[in-house]
C-alpha cells in the first residue's frame, strides 16, 4: 500500500488521506461515496469487502465507514476505511451493493439500527428486529429501557421479584437512561402517581433546641420532597448506637428478642468437647488449728535429749609458744 497522498489521489481529487494505529482512513465527500467504492476496487486492487456500518457522532452526524481490503503477494493484507458522513437530519446515501455485492446485507442492518436510507437499495427490510420495532437501537439518544417494558428475571433488589416473599417491598431502582415505567413504555399512565413527603432537615444542637416545640417529622421550609413509599427508620435511644447515651431518668428496658430456632441437624449449634471433661476434686475441709502445747514434758512422754554442745574454738597460740620460750 502506498502513502496516504498517493491514495487518496488514486480515489479522486476530493478525497483526504491520514494513517494512524497502523490503519489508512479515507474520507470523501457523500455525493462521491460510490464512485470513491469504485475507484478503491479497481484502481487499488481492494476487491474483498469485509464490513460496512456507522457511528453516532450526535451534532455532526453519522459516519458511514467500509473496511476494504486485498490479498498480496506471500499472504500480505492490505487494509483501507473508506469514509464518509451524512447528516443527522434525513440521513441517506447511496447504495454500495452494485460496487460489492456484500455491502447489501449490511446496508439493511446499518438501516434499521441507525435509521439511515440507503437509496438504490434492492431490498432495504428489516434484518435483525423482530416487526413492529419502533427506534433505531445504536442511537445515542434511544432509551435502553428493557426494565420498563419487560419484567426483570432475577431479584436485584429486595421486593422486586415475585418469588421473593420474605423481604419488605422497596422501590424499584431505576438504572440510568431508563424512565418512570409511568411515563414511557406499555404501562405509561396506567400506575398511580407515588405520593411525596417533605423532607426530614438536619437537627444540630442550635436546630434541636429551636426545633423542641415543632411537631415530629417536619421538614424544613424548601427542602426537597422525599417519595412517600421509601421506609423511614425510626429508632429509640435504648435502639440505637452504644454512642448514643440515654439521658437520666429515661433507661428503659430493651425488649427481649424472640430465641432463635435451632435445627437438629446443625451440630454447631450443641457442641459437644473431643474429650470426656475431668471429674471435679472436691475440696478438703479446713483444719482447725491445734491450741499451743507447753514446753514442760508429759508423764507419758519420754524426755527430750539434751542437746549436744557446741566444739569450742580454739583459742589462737600466744607469740612466746610460738617461739618456745617458756616462762
Amino acid at each position: 500500500m502506498t502513502g496516504p497522498e498517493e491514495t487518496a489521489a488514486a480515489i479522486g481529487p476530493w478525497a483526504s488521506a491520514a494513517e494512524a494505529y497502523h490503519l489508512l482512513t479515507v474520507d470523501v465527500p457523500a455525493e462521491h461515496w460510490v464512485e470513491a467504492l469504485t475507484a478503491a476496487r479497481d484502481g487499488l486492487g481492494l476487491r474483498f469487502f469485509d464490513w460496512l456500518s456507522a457511528v453516532d457522532e450526535l451534532a455532526d452526524g453519522f459516519a458511514v465507514c467500509a473496511h476494504l481490503a486485498a490479498v498480496g503477494d506471500a499472504g500480505r493484507v492490505r487494509h483501507l476505511l473508506l469514509r464518509t458522513r451524512v447528516p443527522r437530519a434525513g440521513a441517506a446515501l447511496a447504495t454500495a451493493a452494485g460496487v460489492y455485492a456484500g455491502a447489501a446485507w449490511h446496508e439493511r442492518e446499518t438501516h434499521e439500527m441507525f435509521g439511515i436510507d440507503f437509496t438504490g437499495h434492492p431490498h432495504l427490510v428489516p434484518l435483525l428486529l423482530p416487526d413492529g420495532f419502533e427506534g433505531h437501537p445504536l442511537r445515542k439518544e434511544f432509551v435502553l429501557a428493557a426494565r420498563v417494558a419487560k419484567a426483570w428475571p432475577g431479584a436485584k433488589e429486595p421486593g422486586e421479584s415475585e418469588h421473593d416473599h420474605g423481604g419488605p417491598a422497596r422501590r424499584k431502582m431505576q438504572p440510568p437512561g431508563v424512565p418512570d415505567p409511568n411515563e414511557w413504555g406499555p404501562l405509561k399512565g396506567t400506575l398511580p402517581p407515588v405520593a411525596e413527603r417533605p423532607a426530614r432537615a438536619a437537627r444540630g444542637p442550635r436546630a434541636a433546641a429551636a426545633g423542641a416545640g415543632a411537631a415530629p417529622g417536619a421538614g424544613a421550609e424548601g427542602a426537597p420532597a422525599v417519595r412517600a413509599d421509601r421506609p423511614r427508620r425510626t429508632r429509640s435511644i435504648t435502639e440505637g448506637s452504644t454512642s448514643q447515651a440515654a439521658a437520666p431518668g429515661e433507661q428503659a428496658e430493651r425488649p427481649e428478642r424472640p430465641a432463635r430456632t435451632r435445627g437438629t441437624d446443625a451440630p454447631w449449634h450443641s457442641p459437644v468437647p473431643a474429650h470426656d471433661p475431668e471429674p471435679a476434686v472436691p475440696a478438703e475441709p479446713a483444719v482447725p488449728a491445734e491450741p499451743e502445747k507447753s514446753a514442760e514434758p508429759t508423764s507419758d512422754a519420754p524426755p527430750a535429749a539434751p542437746a549436744a554442745p557446741e566444739p569450742a574454738s580454739p583459742e589462737p597460740a600466744s607469740p612466746e609458744d610460738q617461739n618456745g620460750e617458756g616462762t
